[in-house]
């Protein structure tokens, strides 16, 4: 919602002039305005856990390690060369796992 910081602030002695009848009938026009949503488009997109997704097809394109790459021998992830912490027994160690 936008503020217009040019409008007139409510003092201390305004704030205690609102009634309860107003400040319950703001709160009843605030909760009046909902969207309406239909439940058939929403659940559209949704999957659900242990669904059969067998029929489903993943492509993903794989790309082989760079020269500036390295596979840490401790979480076997690869990473830049600039992730390396230290080399153990001719095994590379990233940073993550040198702690």
């Amino acid at each position: 919602m936008a503020t217009d910081y040019d409008s007139p602030r409510k003092t201390d002695d305004d704030l205690g002039e609102d009634s309860l009848q107003e400040l319950q009938a703001r709160r009843v026009d605030k909760s009046i305005s909902t969207i309406d949503v239909d439940p058939d488009e929403v659940a559209e997109g949704m999957e659900l856990p242990g669904a059969d997704l067998s029929g489903e097809e993943l492509a993903v394109r794989v790309l082989p390690r760079q020269a500036d790459e390295f596979t840490c021998s401790s979480c076997f992830l690869v990473h830049h060369r600039s992730q390396l912490a230290e080399e153990r027994d001719g095994q590379l160690i990233c940073k993550e796992c040198a702690y």
